[in-house]
C-alpha cells in the first residue's frame, strides 16, 4: 500500500527519483517494472506492473461506450524500468499531458501512486479544502 506525499524534482532527461519508502514495494514482486499512465483528473498514475496489469484488465472489459476512457488508459500507458538507483523516465509526452515541467508531487493511492505538477496540485488542494466536504463522508468518523 503506497501513501504519503513527497515533493521531487525531474532531472533535466525528465526522470523522477523514487522515495526510497517506496522503493522496495516496486523492486521487491515487480522487479522494478511500472507503467505510467493519465488520470483524467490531469495527474498521471505510476502503478506496480502487477497492480497496472488488473486496472488494464478492468478497463478493457469496459463497454464500447467507455471507449475514449480506454483509449485514454490504455493508449497512453507507457511500461518503464526503475533503473538501479531508483530513476524512471517519465516520457515527454506523458509530462506534458500533465502539465509537468519539474516540481512534482508524488502521492501514495493506495496501489499506486499520482505523479502531479507540484503548482497544479496545490491549486486543485486548496480549492478542494475550501469547498464542501462530500456527502460520503458527512457519516465519517475522524
Amino acid at each position: 500500500m503506497f501513501q504519503g506525499a513527497s515533493s521531487l524534482s525531474l532531472d533535466a532527461k525528465g526522470r523522477l527519483s523514487v522515495p526510497t519508502r517506496h522503493r522496495d514495494a516496486l523492486v521487491g514482486p515487480n522487479g522494478g517494472q511500472l507503467t505510467i499512465t493519465r488520470h483524467p483528473h490531469g495527474c498521471l498514475m505510476v502503478f506496480p506492473r502487477a497492480e497496472w496489469e488488473k486496472f488494464r484488465e478492468r478497463v478493457s472489459g469496459l463497454p464500447m461506450s467507455a471507449q475514449w476512457w480506454k483509449r485514454i488508459f490504455l493508449g497512453n500507458a507507457m511500461d518503464v524500468d526503475m533503473d538501479g538507483t531508483g530513476r524512471v523516465l517519465v516520457s515527454p509526452e506523458l509530462r506534458q499531458a500533465a502539465g509537468i515541467t519539474r516540481d512534482t508531487t508524488l502521492l501514495g493511492m493506495g496501489n499506486h501512486l499520482e505523479l502531479w505538477d507540484k503548482a497544479i496540485y496545490e491549486t486543485l488542494e486548496a480549492r478542494a479544502m475550501q469547498g464542501d466536504m462530500p456527502d460520503v463522508f458527512k457519516e465519517f468518523s475522524f
